[in-house]
Order: structure tokens, then C-alpha cells, then sequence
């Protein structure tokens, strides 16, 4: 199945590109389903057809779903209490009863993101469409596995549960339950479950579709979103420039300033696909069918971060990082153990080395057309003689 994450600037249509998008490919045959998490229908108004906490069929071979981020928190909290309940009664606490239960923020993304898990895992449609929030915090949504996995790894390491033997004699000696086996429990089932999201993520077939409104506030937004996503190894398959004016516009009339704007942008958004302004919010198969969003790239190319072996000419290996946009003064590395942190303009990730790397100091970096160039010299003491 091929994921397509739909993401863009706050207002710049993102959700009716996802929506057209979605229509257009199960018109040509496609199984799709197309995802959402806004709290409000706005997919729905888009589709001309409600949706909701069930997968809706919205036409043939297309089928709408917008997960209830309510019923999947009070569900998680629920059974947190049933196998906590020792603990919960060792302390005293009252638990929760489900109707008092409201989701917290942040609870719509997170349904999504396990409802992206689900629909991939259940490979019933070949096109998973996934309307995902503004740019900003669809970057920090999709960096969410891989950061909590790694916080989970740090704060209860899988190799301290070798003593996990011990911990029912101990619980037999106290009378009680060690609450210890439960929460390696616990972060077993976590780590398990942020795993599935970030292999749908890492997929090979997992790629961004990035939604604007040419001009100013449009290119910067787009700028960003394309360094934070290129961090995450996420690769953009295309740039949907949304809205645009015709060009007759830009030369008589009220709108002449905006239609300007727009076309100075769209020159240097070389290969954006364009999508026309219909004069009015399109709602429904009909208005979908007008909006010319192109089709769903199945050759997109798949970000790579090679290292190329460069031994025998200057004695490093060089690992090549594609950071689009980003700026030399705003970059800094730091080598933590197996780990290489990278930090471009306001994006950080800490990233784990590929094996033949940790072998190795690092000897230097260079930011050329786009692509972070860091070296990386042999350690004699680790390095087996003779490679």
C-alpha cells in the first residue's frame, strides 16, 4: 500500500487537495481511503458526504474515515487502570470512570497516527490518504514514534528486563505485585505499537504532498516544511500550489496585487502543480472533479542518506544528509556515543549511526547545494585492520 501524508500552511487548503486527491485516484481505479483528524468535518463539507468515527463509503472504491480521538482515550486510560489497578490501589488513588474521561490536547493527532497504523496494517485499500494537520505540527506529529521510542529506550532500557526473573519472588516476599513487571510490560506494548507507526512512516512507499498559496507567506512556509521533512527522511513528492488566479488577474481588477504575488511565486516553484481558484469553497464530487491536483506519483523517489566510501582517496567515509534549504549558520552537529544530533534553523533530530560509522570520529562537515556532507574518520583502536 502507498501512503501519500497531506500537509501544508494553516489555511492553504491542504484538506480539499487530500480530499481531490483521494477522489481522483479511486476514480482511476484506486482503493483509497483518506484520513483526517480534524475535530470539525471539514473533509466531509469537502466531500459532499459526512464522516465520522467509522470508515464511510464515500463513492466506489473511496471510503472516508475521521478516528474519535475521545473514544480511543478513554479506551487507552481504561485499560491503563485495569492493569495498574495494584498500584492505583497500593496508593489510595480513585480512578476515573470513562464518562468523566475528555481527551487531552493532542489526542486528535494521536488517533491519527494510530489510525494510519491500523489502515496499513489491515492493507485493505492501495492508497492511504492522510490529511494531516498545518505543517508545524505535522512535523512534530511525525516525528513523535521515533522521539518516544527513543525516550522509552533511555528511561527503561529492554536490556534491564534480563532481571526480571527476580521480580515475582520479590513480589511474593512483599505480598504484593512488583508494579515493575507491569510497566516493562507497559512500555513493551508502547514501543511495540510507536514501532508499526514509524515503519509506515519509513516505508519506502510513504511520501509528503506539500499544499500552498503562492506569495511570500506561502514560500517561506514551504521552505521550512521541505528542510523539517527532508530531517525526517520523509520525501516530498510533489508541491501543490492551491488557489491560484488566473493570470488575466494579475493585470485588471481588485485582485491584481494578490494574482502578481502569486505568479512571482510560482517562477520559483519550479515543477509545482497548480490548482485553479474556483471562486468558492469546492463541495462535493462535481467541484472535486475541477480541481486539476495531480495524480498520485507511484515512482516517487525515496529520500536516501548514503555513505559513501571514500577510504582510499582522502581516508574518511562520507555520510550525505539532504537538508534542502537549510543554512550554514543555522546548522550544528553533535556526536553523542552511536548518535549524531542534528540541528537545522528550528528543527532537531537526534539520529542513530549506521554501524560502519561507529567505528569512527567525525573529522569535519560541509553544507554544499543542499546536501550536509559529514566525514567521518576511522578510530584505529576500533577499526579491524586490514578494512
Amino acid at each position: 500500500m502507498r501512503t501519500l501524508l497531506i500537509t501544508g500552511p494553516g489555511g492553504s487548503g491542504r484538506t480539499t487537495i487530500a480530499a481531490a486527491t483521494a477522489h481522483h485516484a479511486a476514480a482511476g481505479g484506486i482503493r483509497t481511503l483518506v484520513l483526517s483528524a480534524d475535530r470539525s468535518d471539514t473533509l466531509g463539507a469537502a466531500l459532499g458526504t459526512r464522516t465520522g468515527t467509522r470508515p464511510v463509503r464515500v463513492a466506489p472504491r473511496l471510503t472516508a474515515w475521521r478516528p474519535d480521538a475521545a473514544v480511543g482515550f478513554r479506551d487507552d486510560l481504561t485499560g491503563f487502570q485495569d492493569r495498574a489497578a495494584t498500584l492505583l490501589d497500593l496508593v489510595g488513588a480513585s480512578r476515573l470512570d470513562p464518562e468523566e474521561v475528555t481527551p487531552l490536547p493532542g489526542a486528535e493527532e494521536l488517533a491519527l497516527l494510530r489510525a494510519l497504523r491500523d489502515a496499513a496494517l489491515a492493507e485493505a485499500h492501495d492508497l492511504l490518504v492522510v490529511d494531516l494537520p498545518p505543517a508545524p505540527q505535522a512535523l512534530a506529529l511525525l516525528a513523535l514514534p521515533e522521539e518516544l521510542r527513543r525516550y522509552l529506550r533511555r528511561l527503561l532500557p529492554p536490556e534491564r528486563q534480563a532481571a526480571r526473573a527476580l521480580r515475582p519472588m520479590l513480589g511474593r516476599l512483599a505480598g504484593v505485585p512488583m508494579p515493575a513487571e507491569q510497566l516493562y510490560e507497559t512500555t513493551a506494548r508502547w514501543d511495540l505499537e510507536l514501532a508499526a507507526v514509524q515503519a509506515v512512516l519509513a516505508d519506502r512507499r510513504t511520501a509528503v504532498r506539500l499544499v500552498a498559496e503562492p506569495g511570500p507567506a506561502g514560500a517561506d512556509a514551504v521552505r521550512d516544511a521541505r528542510l523539517g521533512l527532508a530531517l525526517r527522511a520523509l520525501p516530498v513528492e510533489s508541491l501543490v500550489a492551491n488557489r491560484v488566479l488566473p493570470e488575466e488577474a494579475a493585470h485588471a481588477g481588485p485582485l491584481t496585487g494578490i494574482a502578481a504575488q502569486q505568479h512571482k511565486a510560482l517562477g520559483e516553484w519550479s515543477g509545482a502543480a497548480t490548482v485553479a481558484h474556483l471562486g468558492h469553497d469546492p463541495r462535493g464530487a462535481e467541484d472535486l472533479d475541477a480541481l486539476a491536483v495531480p495524480a498520485v506519483n507511484p515512482a516517487a523517489s525515496p529520500a536516501e542518506w548514503p555513505v559513501v566510501d571514500r577510504l582510499a582517496q582522502d581516508g574518511v567515509l562520507v555520510w550525505h544528509i539532504p537538508l534542502p534549504g537549510a543554512i550554514r549558520e543555522e546548522l550544528d552537529l553533535v556526536r553523542r556515543g552511536d548518535e549524531l544530533v542534528v540541528s537545522a534553523g528550528p528543527f532537531r533530530r537526534i539520529v542513530a549511526l549506521p554501524s560502519v560509522l561507529r567505528r569512527c570520529g567525525v573529522d569535519g562537515a560541509a553544507l554544499r547545494d543542499g546536501e550536509l556532507c559529514v566525514r567521518f574518520a576511522p578510530d584505529p583502536g576500533l577499526w579491524p585492520r586490514g578494512q
